[in-house]
């Protein structure tokens, strides 16, 4: 099965995503070339789709979340995880 590429809409946009299956995992692993710190991986290509669009929306959201913070708007307690 060859890798496809698709556009998801999510609520920030379009992206054109590539959907590779995933031979060890089984299911779809997914990347989008205009944010490459999106990955992400559905069982099924529907399911695959969905996770694309989260993930797309969750970096998103981590951009401006980072971006108010130097801005001073907000300010982000870190702490440590505990185990």
């Amino acid at each position: 099965m060859a890798k496809k590429i698709l556009e998801i809409k999510t609520i920030c946009g379009s992206f054109k995503c590539v959907f590779e299956p995933e031979p060890d995992m089984g299911g779809y692993m997914i990347t989008v070339p205009q944010r490459p710190d999106v990955v992400s991986w559905g069982k099924t290509m529907a399911h695959a789709k969905k996770m694309a669009k989260e993930a797309i929306e969750c970096s998103i959201e981590g951009d401006i979340i980072i971006a108010a913070e130097k801005r001073g708007e907000i300010s982000i307690i870190r702490s440590r995880a505990v185990l």
